[in-house]
């Protein structure tokens, strides 16, 4: 169902983002077309109007049919019956498009009826070094007095005019580019997540059935009259018991995390008391360590809406951290107030502490500081992880500062019931 979720989600966002693009590809065309018909009618006005000059002061009247004609998307023929000066028309040219904002190159020509050939050509640039053009022009039929313009960067003006469409569309392709390339990554981290999570399972399902067997052997030689009577093989047997069930416990959590990471956790929620379960997780831990001391201050006892197994487990592995991460004398104090309408856990322990640019990656999954101590203690990166997933599912918030002197505080916000 995930994956069926997840490829319609990929599909959906992929096929939008292709309808943008196409949308805007679409736009795009409409306003260059309509640029472009802009282009002309703004070209068509100023050479109407350079022919209206031309024949003022002449006895001739303008002919009622126009006599601009668009010969081609860039060429453009006026017919004027009355013989001008070149010098004329050029600067009647320049007046009308400087006037209508036509800011773009042109080059004319003027036919001579005497030659029969198009002459006084010029190449009229807005780029001061713009250097030599040719100019040609072929000859119109049927015309006495007239004169032909072309716009050669026609299509580069166009163009500059919708710079604005042309980034937003190549923005757009980006984006494509960028989503397509990130979709692809995490259907690649996905595959190796997987594959990932897997080989956890497979390897510590392997683990578990040597490890029963030994477990077994172990406390069946422990039972035998010849290894009681033998302190040094007691305590042998006793070594490979307690290592047997550490490493037990190990598989466990990766069991554990690697089933929560495939599946969400079903979480038993239920009212429980905070000082019960403290008082209870912190008699098992000295039973292991006899030598910790850990102070409970709260004014009062509180009620929770909590799975109590796992905010259980969320407490040992918060205590278990302080005690294994201490070079001294363990000292943890477990502070309980109450802040409007939530309850503030803090637990702080005396031990060596984070640095404080590692601070932000200690509930990250298999992520350990690499320090001496680390190196000392067994561990997998593991127990703050699970802590991290289990305030996430009651939707608790944590935290975790430097203490000023040494070791650090992490702080729970609980709702209370």
């Amino acid at each position: 169902m995930k994956i069926n979720k997840l490829n319609i989600t990929i599909l959906f966002g992929l096929t939008a983002i292709i309808g943008i693009l196409v949308a805007q590809l679409l736009w795009t065309r409409q306003a260059f077309t309509l640029e472009e018909k802009k282009f002309s009618q703004k070209a068509h006005i100023a050479l109407l109007e350079v022919a209206k000059k031309l024949y003022e002061g002449t006895n001739h009247e303008l002919p009622a049919e126009s006599p601009v004609q668009k010969v081609s998307n860039d060429y453009y023929i006026v017919n004027v019956d009355n013989d001008f000066e070149p010098e004329i028309l050029e600067y009647y040219l320049r007046h009308e498009f400087d006037k209508i904002n036509l800011q773009t190159d042109f080059e004319y020509a003027m036919y001579n009826c005497h030659s029969d050939e198009m002459v006084y050509g010029n190449y009229v640039s807005l780029q001061k070094s713009s250097g030599k053009h040719s100019v040609y022009f072929p000859k119109h039929k049927n015309l006495v007095y007239y004169f032909a313009i072309r716009f050669p960067n026609e299509t580069s003006y166009l163009f500059s005019s919708l710079r604005f469409w042309f980034v937003l569309s190549l923005a757009l392709i980006v984006i494509l580019i960028v989503y397509v390339y990130s979709i692809f990554t995490i259907l690649q981290q996905r595959k190796y997540s997987e594959l990932q999570r897997d080989f956890i399972n497979n390897m510590t399902h392997e683990f578990k059935t040597p490890l029963s067997s030994i477990l077994l052997a172990s406390s069946y030689l422990k039972k035998q009259p010849a290894i009681q009577s033998d302190e040094k093989l007691e305590k042998y047997t006793e070594i490979i018991i307690g290592q047997s069930n550490k490493l037990n416990d190990h598989i466990g959590k990766i069991l554990n995390i690697a089933k929560s990471d495939n599946a969400p956790l079903d979480l038993d929620i239920s009212e429980v008391k905070v000082m019960a379960v403290l008082q209870d997780v912190v008699e098992n831990i000295q039973l292991k360590h006899e030598h910790i001391s850990v102070n409970i201050i709260a004014e009062r006892d509180y009620t929770i809406a909590a799975d109590a197994f796992h905010f259980t487990n969320l407490v040992y592995n918060l205590i278990d951290n302080s005690v294994k991460y201490c070079e001294k004398v363990p000292e943890i104090t477990i502070r309980l107030t109450q802040q409007k309408q939530m309850l503030q856990m803090q637990f702080t322990d005396n031990g060596i502490g984070i640095p404080p640019k590692k601070l932000a990656f200690i509930f990250d999954k298999f992520y350990r500081i690499p320090s001496t101590k680390s190196n000392e203690v067994n561990g997998f990166g593991l127990g703050l992880y699970y802590v991290k997933k289990i305030c996430t599912l009651h939707r608790w918030k944590i935290s975790a500062t430097n203490n000023p002197d040494h070791g650090i505080t992490i702080t729970l916000l609980i709702p209370i019931q």
